[in-house]
């Protein structure tokens, strides 16, 4: 015999399907929010590993920065002792010019010429004195201009005076030292 079922059957069913779909939707929902969550958290660690790089290169830059700072301290430090040691060595070299100077006057000092005064400025000498006459003035430019050590005589005042019974000339002449460096950059 046939069996009928006269219970609501449809009415079973769709409760059925209205469970399983909300059992389904919130299944999804829940599916849902732990991918948004799942993906937050992946780019929340993306975004703190990239911010620990970049706060890593920052420090790195601030030591290197620090570096370049202390190296163009030691530049200039070492452009200091460079240029110091040149003013030196520029010393040394000059150093004998003096002894040059003083011999080569007293060996190209005519007779009946004495000295006053001896003042250097650099390369340039002034030379002040008195002379027996403006002849012997001639003489000293003449044997200045043979010299080694001594060029361009150039007289800037001869004045005659009388003391006593003797006429004499007073007179202030500039010249050159020649320095050994000069010699030496001719030759070249």
């Amino acid at each position: 015999m046939p069996r009928i079922n006269l219970l609501p059957w449809r009415e079973a069913e769709r409760k059925k399907r209205q469970r399983d779909f909300g059992v389904a939707l919130a299944g999804g929902v829940v599916a849902a929010a732990l991918c948004v969550l799942g993906t937050m958290f992946v780019y929340s660690n993306m975004i703190e590993n990239q911010m620990s790089r970049n706060q890593r290169l920052t420090d790195e830059i601030a030591v290197l920065e620090k570096s370049i700072e202390e190296i163009d301290g030691l530049e200039r430090q070492k452009e200091r002792l460079l240029a110091r040691m040149e003013i030196i060595e520029q010393l040394q070299q000059s150093r004998p010019e003096i002894v040059h100077l003083f011999d080569e006057m007293a060996r190209q000092m005519p007779e009946g010429v004495y000295l006053n005064g001896l003042k250097q400025i650099g390369s340039s000498v002034e030379v002040r004195g008195v002379a027996q006459s403006s002849t012997r003035v001639s003489a000293l430019m003449r044997q200045v201009d043979a010299s080694v050590w001594m060029k361009d005589p150039e007289v800037l005042r001869v004045e005659t005076t009388t003391s006593g019974a003797s006429r004499q000339a007073e007179f202030v002449v500039n010249l050159r030292q020649e320095s050994a460096t000069d010699d030496a950059e001719d030759m070249q």
